[in-house]
């Protein structure tokens, strides 16, 4: 089994930044992939990122290119999420998932095994 514990979520004005982390524990996570989701009110869960176990692949979502970054120190079994340039439309819970291998459609939440209990992130106009 693996525990992920999302924090850093909060209230931030547009254009703004947060730097989400995931702290996982339980089994090892050699080789797994870990994501970000983030699902808001009435919406369905939907990908934002996800990174390999080396952190040398990495895949985003359309809409979040060029403003967030994931990142992952193995070290610490943490994984992070910076997120730049906030915009009102980002608004929603994110969520850390763990899955192994990386799956075959990462965007998908089928391919992950384990999932936070996700931190809020409101960004105001």
């Amino acid at each position: 089994q693996v525990q992920l514990v999302e924090s850093g979520g909060g209230l931030v004005q547009a254009g703004g930044s947060l730097r989400l982390s995931c702290a996982a524990s339980g089994r090892t996570l050699r080789g797994y992939v870990l994501a970000w989701f983030r699902q808001a009110p009435e919406k369905e869960r939907e990908f934002v990122a996800a990174i390999s176990w080396s952190g040398g692949t990495t895949y985003y979502a359309d809409s979040v290119k060029g403003r967030f970054a994931i990142s992952r120190d193995n070290a610490k079994n943490t994984v992070y999420l910076q997120m730049n340039s906030l915009k009102p439309e980002d608004t929603a819970v994110y969520y850390c998932a763990a899955g192994n291998p990386w799956p075959v459609r990462p965007t998908s939440r089928l391919g992950y095994d384990y999932w936070g209990q996700g931190t809020q992130v409101t960004v105001s106009s």
